[in-house]
């Protein structure tokens, strides 16, 4: 006999339980005819008289509410405030939690405990050497090993916000929306309900991971909760029915599953070396949903670095003259 999972009255997964286990709550009265139940080798919730084969009868509907799977996330509220620098303001029941980068939390409500842990807690009976192994595959995306979870330990509700470190856009996604998957840059993930998987997958085209602006490494969120990513500048929302999207590399902020993601040629020798739109352009096609950002932090950090002074030298540009009466001032 397998074992079982189901589905408490707040719609929360609980489990696993043996047959036996699961038919003594069903005398106890704990579950009901139509409680919702998943046997550990399906991907098919059914009602407990359906999974156990105890009534030829098939139950009553359930509400729209209770007929929907189980979610595996907690269920967040949040606020999104400010234009061009914006902060995401998280709205937790008491014991709800969300995980989000180390560094991202901006301002938290008195009832708000956080703490740093080794992993995304989307899997809590993951042992030691599977959070060593979660830990190394951030490591190479370049992000810490630890995540920060801040849980609701107060009375009533309680806020924690959540800012970028530079100027853009707050994407809110619900994933259970776009398929439960997400593929994005591997810098853009922000927060996330628990429950959500915060993972890496490898570009499986040599010629996108070597020329895109994302490498050979992306980011893979899991999950049906809200997760929420950044981008730099202005966002723009493209849903794909089977057309081609020719993007610059850098300007992609992410894409579910159904999108097939390519590097090709930006066109001839002339407009590869003169155009200024770089020797390759992402292609993007399939059935799904993309995000495209307006302004890559790495474009804005060339900019900024093409005007600033180097050490020692002459600054360029707007202020020079004043920077160089301070140098003057400076002793230099």
């Amino acid at each position: 006999m397998g074992n079982y999972f189901y589905s408490d009255s707040n719609g929360e997964s609980i489990g696993p339980v043996t047959e036996a286990q699961l038919k003594e709550l069903r005398s106890a009265g704990q579950i009901q005819s139509d409680t919702w139940v998943l046997a550990e080798d399906s991907s098919d919730w059914q009602s407990f008289d359906e999974a156990l084969g105890t009534s030829t009868v098939a139950p009553p509907a359930p509400s729209a509410k209770s007929a929907s799977r189980p979610s595996r996330c907690h269920e967040v509220d949040y606020d999104i405030h400010g234009d061009d620098m914006q902060i995401v303001e998280v709205e937790l029941d008491p014991s709800e939690v969300v995980i989000a980068e180390a560094g991202a939390m901006n301002y938290m409500d008195e009832g708000i405990s956080f703490e740093a842990k080794m992993g995304d807690g989307s899997q809590p009976e993951q042992g030691f050497f599977g959070k060593m192994l979660s830990a190394g595959k951030r490591a190479l995306t370049g992000e810490s090993i630890f995540m920060t979870h801040f849980t609701n330990n107060g009375v009533g509700k309680q806020r924690v916000s959540f800012a970028a470190p530079y100027p853009g856009k707050i994407i809110p996604v619900d994933m259970l929306e776009v398929g439960e998957e997400l593929i994005c840059q591997k810098d853009a993930f922000l927060c996330a309900a628990l429950g959500t998987e915060v993972s890496i997958t490898f570009n499986k085209r040599f010629g996108a991971g070597l020329f895109g602006g994302e490498g050979f490494i992306l980011q893979r969120l899991v999950g049906d909760g809200m997760a929420f990513l950044h981008a730099g500048g202005t966002v723009i929302r493209k849903d794909l029915q089977g057309e081609t999207l020719r993007v610059d590399t850098g300007c992609i902020v992410g894409f579910t599953s159904g999108i097939d993601y390519d590097i090709q040629q930006a066109g001839n020798l002339k407009s590869m070396i003169f155009g200024g739109e770089g020797l390759f352009l992402a292609t993007l096609r399939g059935q799904g949903t993309v995000w495209l950002q307006s302004l890559p932090f790495s474009r804005l950090a060339d900019r900024i670095l093409q005007n600033a002074p180097s050490a020692g030298g002459k600054s360029t540009g707007e202020g020079s003259v004043l920077g160089g009466i301070g140098r003057l001032l400076d002793g230099d």
